[in-house]
């Protein structure tokens, strides 16, 4: 079983230690994840391991002839070439072999076929003769169509083309897989694809991510990266956070204890500090007292906490579509499509990237007027809109606090700045300029501004983008508890099934609705997926099948001569 061992990996910037003398072993059935707070060191860890940057001490063994592949969150640049030539540069690490198979070919020495034996063995190990079946599987299951094969990567957006690095790095397929954010950019049927890809990998892997339900599919094994150190947890995230939890309300015991054991014995110092007959005992406290480790309470930590306004009640049918048509050209996205949103529903909108799901919300939202048909509000409904670029739609000169004071009422002014401090903006952060906020920061800062006003329809387009897991959770609850209605674009599962009552399905056989229950409709997904597999099954018969005669029909040519 080839393993890796990492020892002693430790990592400065500047005077601040980001990884301390971390220490980790994995082999070929590792699934393990790193967590811990926005800037903790995760991605730092993997670059280091893969070699992408060079720490300031790091021991690492690996089994001979073992291969590791790294994704990074972003930063993926393709030259001029297309989507299949892009993925099929997995293969490259044969080019060896067959430069050297060409050399040799021609030769009728023993010595040298048993060599083009072995090279043809080497290459049919490695899935070199099934390259092109392999990355067809996953460029499709990732959500390519045949004919994005001849595309130039360039044509893609930034989001496709980290699918493309994606499908790159999966058909390499390396003893140790280490993805960075893998499904930042996927939307829930090629999240799906990928869990049911890393179930039947062979080689370990190694995942940084903030899709809760995506880890805790694939997860056994979690590290948190904290102050620099590396602590294991043995299960997937859900029981991290269990465990944790556990963890820390033992710690705030034992702070507690301590506490009361210090308080103790201040008193008693100050009062026989001047008693003659007690000078012993109360020096001897004090040595006592110098002694006493602090304890710091884990429970301190910042979070982002928020509410929304109480929401003005509304009619029942808060959203009316009637004979929805949309086109982009001579793209269809919408024909004739009717539907209702009532009062308190809470209707997620998922399916695959390219379907219509954004289009649809700039429409309720009223941002997107070149459509016909009928889009309308009920009696009372105020509407609050999150668009999916919310952060760069910041005036990048504004003053965070000046960013969120230009849609506030002037009797509402006073609340900026504790707002702000629930958003994890205090002291002089509010002073920063937008421009300079990473993007989890300008996605608090856009949140925030929602809250300004009372409204009783929110329309969010990816909210949870940028966020980590915490923020997600905290987001989560603060719409749970929001007392109108919620239409919100999705392709977080963990997000998805704790919040939506009814799910609007789009893909290219047209919009489906499903009531409720997000089992069912993950049940219905994977019974896609399922018979996509299906048909790529049948379609590779069909090709050997053609393949086969084909030779036939060549090999009778030959007889007829």
């Amino acid at each position: 079983m080839k393993t890796l061992h990492v020892n002693n990996l430790s990592l400065y910037f500047s005077e601040r230690k980001i990884l301390d003398d971390i220490s980790f072993s994995m082999d070929e059935k590792t699934r393990a994840s790193l967590t811990g707070d926005n800037g903790s060191g995760k991605s730092t860890l993997l670059k280091a391991i893969s070699g992408k940057i060079e720490p300031d001490s790091l021991n690492i063994s690996v089994t001979k002839g073992s291969r590791i592949s790294y994704l990074p969150q972003q930063e993926i640049v393709f030259p001029h070439e297309s989507v299949y030539s892009a993925a099929e540069k997995a293969y490259d690490r044969f080019l060896p072999l067959l430069a050297r198979l060409d050399e040799i070919e021609d030769s009728s020495s023993m010595k040298k076929a048993e060599e083009i034996s072995q090279i043809h063995e080497e290459l049919e190990e490695g899935g070199y003769y099934e390259r092109e079946k392999t990355l067809t599987q996953i460029l499709l299951g990732l959500g390519f169509k045949k004919e994005d094969f001849d595309r130039t990567c360039s044509t893609f957006s930034g989001g496709w083309q980290m699918r493309i690095a994606l499908a790159k790095i999966l058909a390499e397929s390396p003893d140790f897989l280490f993805l960075d954010e893998p499904t930042n950019y996927l939307d829930i049927e090629a999240i799906t694809w990928l869990s049911g890809f890393l179930s039947h990998y062979k080689g370990g892997v190694m995942l940084v991510s903030h899709d809760r339900d995506f880890l805790d599919e694939n997860v056994k094994t979690t590290y948190e990266i904290k102050s620099g150190k590396l602590k294991e947890y043995k299960g997937n995230y859900s029981y991290y956070l269990s465990k944790k939890e556990e963890d820390e309300a033992f710690i705030e015991k034992q702070r507690e204890k301590l506490e009361k054991q210090r308080e103790k014995t201040e008193a008693f110092i100050e009062r026989f500090r001047y008693k003659a007959t007690k000078a012993k005992q109360v020096q001897s406290r004090i040595k006592s007292l110098e002694k006493m480790e602090e304890i710091e309470s884990e429970t301190d930590r910042k979070a982002m906490k928020f509410s929304f306004p109480t929401a003005p009640r509304s009619g029942n049918d808060v959203i009316i579509v009637d004979h929805l048509c949309k086109s982009y050209d001579s793209n269809q996205i919408y024909k004739d499509f009717s539907f209702i949103i009532n009062r308190g529903e809470r209707l997620a909108i998922t399916g695959r990237n390219g379907s219509g799901k954004s289009t649809l919300i700039r429409i309720l939202a009223g941002s997107d007027t070149a459509f016909s048909g009928l889009v309308r509000y009920g009696s009372n409904v105020k509407a609050c809109y999150y668009a999916q670029d919310s952060e760069n739609t910041l005036n990048d000169d504004n003053s965070v606090i000046e960013e969120v004071e230009s849609v506030t009422d002037t009797s509402d002014l006073p609340k900026v700045r504790s707002l702000l401090g629930s958003f994890l903006f205090t002291g002089d952060d509010v002073l920063k300029k937008c421009s300079v906020l990473s993007g989890g920061e300008k996605a608090r800062v856009a949140l925030c501004k929602m809250l300004m006003h009372p409204t009783n329809l929110l329309l969010l387009d990816e909210a949870t983008n940028h966020l980590d897991i915490k923020s997600k959770g905290v987001l989560l609850e603060a719409i749970k508890s929001y007392e109108g209605t919620v239409v919100f674009v999705s392709h977080d599962k963990h997000f998805i099934s704790n919040l939506a009552t009814r799910i609007l399905y789009l893909s290219e056989e047209g919009p489906e609705f499903f009531q409720g229950d997000y089992d069912y409709f993950n049940y219905k997904l994977k019974q896609k997926e399922e018979k996509f597999l299906s048909f790529e099954k049948k379609e590779e018969k069909a090709e050997k099948k053609e393949v086969k005669a084909t030779r036939r029909d060549e090999n009778q040519a030959r007889n007829r001569k």
